[in-house]
């Protein structure tokens, strides 16, 4: 065993030559401290010394990353190799994982007082630096005042700046902005130049758009008309969404008030023709919430657990399915038929709520090395794409007065049609465009979101709507499932991200109008309480069943009930098929199912108010309590860096269970080392001869 010393970690007061690194065995290597008198070895022989200075001015740091806890996960194996790290002088040695650390770039956070200079700045910079001008500040104010308390610290201790710092976001990467920012507008009490330029740059690009369009469209684009009005709704859909998301619970939440409050205030009009707008734009939501579906499946895992997934997926959506038909038909006064609709559109689980909760989990480490976050979502996937089938399937039956033979070919045309055009658009997005074109991954995405348009709309027009969300999701599977061959992975897929972008646009859109369908004097008490007897019936026989069936997965009756509680958020697909039957109806429909139809809807709208808050709190209170917590949380990086979770790390099935049972003596004895070293300085080595 050998020790490499590196010329590079020379003091700087050495008075030997550079000379090439030196293999020395560790038998002939000493420590002695800086002063002490050497002497020769007996034998004669020149031996290496390492020599611990008391203040060097220049250190290197050997940091050896920790044991690798969480084994059984392979998103957790991390490389095991010894790093050498350049630390800033003043920083002590980091002993374990590396943490966050001070930019080696800069020597000082200071302003520069020079105005024709730019700065660039890092998050940890703009902490520092807010914290030198409003310490400044402070201490003016109060010599000003004659107070004798100038603590330093007294900024950062305050509650308005862990207030303000709370609902600042960390920037990825450095940032410019001009020397002046800090000094006028500190943070975090004030916006980052970046955060500002922003929202300066969307503002321009939002008010240019509506001067195009009120030039091209006329009236309807002007203040008062209704496409006015519904980019209006939009915006003030997207802040109460960012307010909402303040409280941690899902934007969607705060999307959905703010459409009803719009509506019980008059100040949006989307009946009559503009009517057919909305539409189009459900279904451009739907085709966003499908291909994200299909993107998140993993194919090497998907060969692995597939059992899992389909057991919980399709038998606890069929059992909520048929409760919700069963009981609407009993209790709300719905035809079979009607119930059954409802049913397929209630027993879908909302990716929307359920992905950033889990996300927020898996980040800290609870039940990753099961991959219990990862099976949550894969399975959400596989239940959106049945229930948005199985609709289809059925409004078209409901909805067309073709022959007998049609609707006996429903289900196997579906079927066959939605996966045969996945399977050719898959492949042809694999071949088209070129892995090695510079312009990949934009045409990749537009490809696929296209195709994926053609899927939905074409089924819609040929009479069989069921087979256009069976082919998004099939074909963004096949697509992925090439695309990883070639190099991309699950979490790092820049298509996805392209996705996330179209779901930011059409999020908003779809919850905002969604809510502006809801008319609160127009609701009879009575079927709200009904209403919501219904839903949440489905919803707890769904969660004993789940945690029912969940045998044989190495899952404990905590994590078998926690799954089950997380499926039971409703959002995205209740959203976007929710006033789809009573569009279908037309002019020439009864009272009766004009009534039926505005129950289903209501209902649908009902059950996102109830559940998903309610199931993001449960999420993220139960899963501390319920999940096992790795001790090391896993660094997601990559062009999401804030995507969401995948299945590539499922291991409930042919994994080695995680070991719940005390830290070993082994993990004790490397604790009780870091501890013990956590004290020791940064060193420098400095070889002699």
């Amino acid at each position: 065993m050998t020790t490499n010393v590196n010329e590079e970690g020379s003091s700087a007061n050495s008075s030997f030559p550079p000379a090439r690194p030196t293999s020395l065995p560790i038998s002939t290597v000493s420590v002695v401290n800086a002063g002490d008198t050497q002497t020769p070895s007996p034998n004669g022989n020149h031996k290496s010394t390492i020599v611990i200075e008391s203040q060097p001015k220049r250190r290197v740091s050997i940091v050896s990353e920790g044991p690798v806890l969480g084994y059984d996960n392979p998103a957790f194996d991390q490389s095991h190799a010894r790093k050498i790290s350049q630390c800033s002088a003043n920083s002590p040695l980091e002993i374990g994982p590396p943490g966050r650390r001070r930019s080696i770039l800069k020597d000082t956070l200071a302003h520069d007082n020079d105005s024709d200079r730019m700065s660039t700045y890092s998050n940890e910079n703009y902490r520092q630096s807010a914290l030198d001008v409003l310490n400044a500040k402070y201490n003016n104010l109060q010599s000003v005042l004659g107070s004798q308390d100038n603590n330093g610290n007294y900024v950062e201790q305050s509650w308005i700046y862990n207030f303000c710092l709370k609902f600042r976001g960390e920037e990825p990467n450095e940032a410019w902005e001009p020397p002046f920012w800090q000094k006028i507008f500190p943070f975090p009490l004030c916006p980052t130049f970046r955060t500002f330029s922003r929202l300066i740059a969307l503002t321009a690009i939002g008010a240019l758009l509506w001067t195009i369009s009120f030039v091209i469209i006329g009236d309807s684009a002007a203040p008062g008309g209704q496409l006015f009005s519904m980019v209006v709704l939009t915006v003030a859909a997207n802040f109460g969404g960012y307010l909402m998301s303040l409280t941690t619970l899902p934007r969607l939440i705060g999307m959905l008030l703010v459409g009803v409050l719009f509506e019980s205030l008059g100040w949006v009009n989307l009946d009559g023709d503009f009517s057919k707008v909305t539409a189009h734009c459900r279904k451009f939501a739907l085709t966003v919430i499908l291909t994200r579906a299909g993107l998140e499946m993993d194919p090497e895992a998907f060969k692995k657990v597939y059992k899992t997934i389909l057991k919980l997926g399709i038998v606890p959506w069929f059992v909520e399915f048929c409760v919700m038909a069963v009981m609407s038909h009993y209790l709300l006064d719905l035809p079979w038929i009607w119930g059954c609709l409802l049913g397929s559109i209630m027993a879908a689980i909302a990716p929307a709520v359920v992905v950033p909760c889990l996300f927020r989990l898996r980040t800290k480490g609870y039940g990753v090395t099961k991959g219990i976050p990862t099976l949550v979502v894969a399975v959400s996937g596989v239940d959106d794409a049945i229930s948005v089938a199985v609709f289809g399937i059925i409004s078209t039956i409901m909805f067309t007065d073709r022959g007998q033979l049609y609707l006996i070919s429903q289900v196997p045309v579906c079927i066959i049609g939605g996966l045969g055009f996945g399977i050719i658009w898959g492949l042809l997005a694999r071949i088209f465009p070129e892995k090695g074109d510079a312009y990949v991954v934009p045409l990749r995405t537009l490809l696929l979101f296209v195709g994926n348009l053609v899927a939905i709309y074409g089924s819609d027009k040929l009479g069989y709507e069921g087979a256009g969300p069976l082919a998004v999701v099939f074909s963004s599977f096949i697509s992925n499932y090439f695309w990883c061959k070639d190099g991309w992975t699950i979490d790092d897929n820049p298509v996805g991200t392209g996705f996330e972008i179209f779901w930011m646009i059409f999020e908003p859109i779809l919850f905002g109008l969604t809510g502006a369908t809801i008319k609160i004097r127009q609701l009879d008490s009575s079927l709200l309480y009904t209403g919501a007897a219904c839903i949440f019936s489905g919803v707890i026989i769904r969660i004993f069943l789940t945690a029912g069936i969940a045998f044989g997965d190495r899952l404990n009756i905590k994590e078998k009930f926690f799954v089950g509680l997380s499926w039971m958020a409703k959002a995205t697909v209740q959203a976007a098929l929710g006033p789809v039957a009573l569009r279908h109806l037309g002019d020439k429909a009864s009272e009766n199912e004009i009534k039926w139809a505005k129950t289903v809807q209501t209902i649908c709208i009902l059950s996102i108010i109830l559940t998903a808050p309610l199931g993001a709190i449960l999420i993220s209170v139960t899963g501390t309590r319920m999940l096992t917590k790795t001790k090391q949380p896993q660094i997601l990086t990559g062009w999401r860096r804030s995507h969401r979770p995948s299945i590539r790390d499922i291991s409930i099935i042919d994994e080695e269970e995680e070991r719940e049972d005390p830290e070993t003596p082994k993990d004790k004895q490397t604790q009780e080392n870091t501890e013990n070293n956590a004290h020791i300085p940064n060193y420098s080595y400095t070889k002699h001869q």
